[in-house]
């Protein structure tokens, strides 16, 4: 894979704090604003990246450059992951995938019709704690609930109070307390159980964007509470309880650090099998191989995924009223 990262903010550094220890992923180039130069240069020179580039086109017309990482703000996704795919590059593009549904099933048609890979960097996906936690899920019996809290209070809503609007409390920059921390939730959720029957988001909506927020997934057998909020905060964990048994992650459901199970009349049992410190580690390896071999299914697979939970958002959002872009 030769990789060019669109974007020089906070998910691009963390990316790099971990990307040398995947020496087969080539750092073709990082593409950003002018005023990211600064930080791009330094980048460069601390990472080896080969180009730098202000300007997304002549960035996609580098023959070189096989993938795109997006990791731009989270309305300007679907307008550069759609630019790339017409440009003949594969794309990884970060969460929330797009702001709208209809919006990641045009970008899947453009890569089917393509034949490029087109996926979603959503860490706990990938993570081997995850696949081992969905590996136990049977010990635990009948499901019958569910509930992610990831709720963590941000500096900027104090900003957001004072009326000085970032883009992460600006709905049309698709902000909000559901795509920015409850995306997570969901993706954990889905990926146990799949679609819901039913979606309802119970929101505390401030000049039109949801500051904190429950959302409410219906199975036929179980009920899952997705809690996030930006203006308060809590004890970050979630819980899967069956009748046999419970599991309780231990923190936010991006990173899955370890969890513990505890069945009927049994010890509890602590599970930590993570491979790497950092949560992006997994995934990078993931999408390596995928490119690399161009393994179509697999992109499809987790496609299915990802289109369940950008329809479960697009639910949520009208279910309590909330217009993003």
């Amino acid at each position: 894979m030769r990789l060019a990262i669109f974007g020089a903010g906070m998910i691009v550094k963390d990316f790099f704090t971990m990307i040398d220890d995947i020496p087969e992923i080539e750092l073709a180039a990082i593409m950003g604003m002018p005023n990211d130069l600064e930080t791009m240069k330094q980048l460069q020179a601390d990472h080896k990246i080969e180009k730098i580039y202000t300007d997304a086109t002549e960035c996609l017309t580098d023959p070189s450059i096989d993938t795109v990482y997006v990791a731009l703000p989270n309305f300007l996704h679907y307008k550069f992951a759609k630019m790339a795919l017409e440009a003949g590059k594969n794309v990884i593009c970060e969460k929330p995938f797009t702001l709208h549904a209809d919006q990641l099933e045009e970008l899947s048609k453009i890569a089917k019709d393509k034949d490029l890979i087109l996926v979603e960097a959503i860490t706990n996906q990938y993570l081997t704690n995850y696949q081992d936690l969905k590996a136990d899920l049977p010990k635990l019996g009948d499901l019958k609930v569910i509930e992610c809290n990831y709720s963590q209070y941000s500096h900027r809503y104090d900003a957001f109070l004072a009326g000085k609007i970032l883009p992460v409390f600006d709905p049309k920059k698709g902000g909000g307390a559901l795509m920015d921390l409850n995306i997570y939730n969901i993706h954990f959720v889905v990926g146990l159980m799949g679609a819901p029957k039913a979606v309802h988001y119970y929101a505390n909506v401030q000049r039109g964007v949801d500051t904190s927020g429950v959302l409410v997934l219906e199975y036929p057998e179980t009920k899952v509470i997705c809690i996030a909020a930006k203006d308060c905060s809590a004890s970050v964990r979630s819980t899967v309880q069956g009748n046999k048994g419970s599991i309780v992650v231990n923190g936010p459901t991006n990173v899955l650090s370890d969890y513990d199970e505890q069945l009927n009349d049994q010890d509890s049992e602590h599970v930590d099998n993570k491979v790497h410190t950092h949560r992006m580690f997994e995934e990078f390896q993931a999408f390596r191989k995928m490119i690399d071999n161009h393994d179509m299914a697999a992109a499809e697979k987790h496609m299915e995924h990802s289109l369940t939970v950008m329809h479960i958002v697009d639910s949520a959002l009208t279910d309590a009223g909330i217009k993003l872009g």
